[in-house]
């Protein structure tokens, strides 16, 4: 019998990279939103914090093992802005085109060549404290919550460029925006499974997956 791993978020994209992401491992995904779960408050500081904040939540309001990704566009020349605030770069209730236009609105008078950027992912996965009994060591933070749950987290990048022009209709957020420089084209214009390859996201999940494996085991 597969083993039930929520998801901590409501973005059903970002649900649904992961859940192809998992699709190797023995693990039925659900949603914290599917169980009940609002929104999480994300206060903290850095990506690691949000996504621990909004993995811990899921688990003790479940009691299920949850995982939660916290990630962001960091741009050199806006000072790693918008960072944690990628979500709501435009305000709270911005659409990904209310964000994509912000950040273009200020780069105008950068040139290219100062365009640097770099996508970043946190992936946290908290567990009941006797499923986490024996995990092996990893590239993975380990994190003791309290007597009931252990977290492991890392962290993914993939450095690009920001354009002007928004080029490709797969993905979301910033995706158009974002010039992968190797492949010669967006993280919009890449097909799923070469986006998963390189991405920020692809890279956390790959390095959990050999806990995911001593967890959850495999299909």
């Amino acid at each position: 019998m597969k083993r039930t791993l929520v998801v901590a978020t409501g973005n059903p994209h970002k649900r649904a990279e992961i859940a192809a992401m998992l699709e190797p491992y023995h693990v039925a995904v659900t949603t914290a939103r599917e169980h009940g779960l609002g929104d999480v408050e994300e206060t903290g500081a850095t990506f690691e914090e949000n996504a621990l904040l909004k993995a811990i939540a899921g688990f003790r309001h479940t009691g299920l093992p949850c995982l939660a990704d916290d990630s962001g566009l960091l741009v050199d020349a806006l000072d790693g802005a918008p960072g944690v605030y990628s979500a709501r770069y435009a305000g709270a209730d911005a659409t990904d085109a209310d964000n994509n236009a912000l950040l273009i609105s200020r780069l105008v008078d950068v040139p290219a060549e100062r365009r640097g950027a770099r996508f970043a992912s946190n992936v946290a996965l908290v567990l009941p404290a006797a499923l986490a009994v024996g995990v092996p060591d990893g590239p993975w933070r380990r994190h003791d919550v309290d007597a009931e749950a252990v977290a492991f987290t890392v962290e993914g990048t993939v450095p690009g460029r920001i354009i002007d022009d928004a080029r490709g209709a797969a993905g979301f957020g910033y995706d158009p925006h974002f010039l992968y420089e190797p492949a010669g084209r967006t993280f919009a214009e890449l097909a799923s499974h070469e986006k998963h390859a390189i991405s920020h996201r692809g890279q956390a999940m790959a390095m959990m997956g050999e806990l995911f494996r001593a967890v959850f085991g495999h299909a």
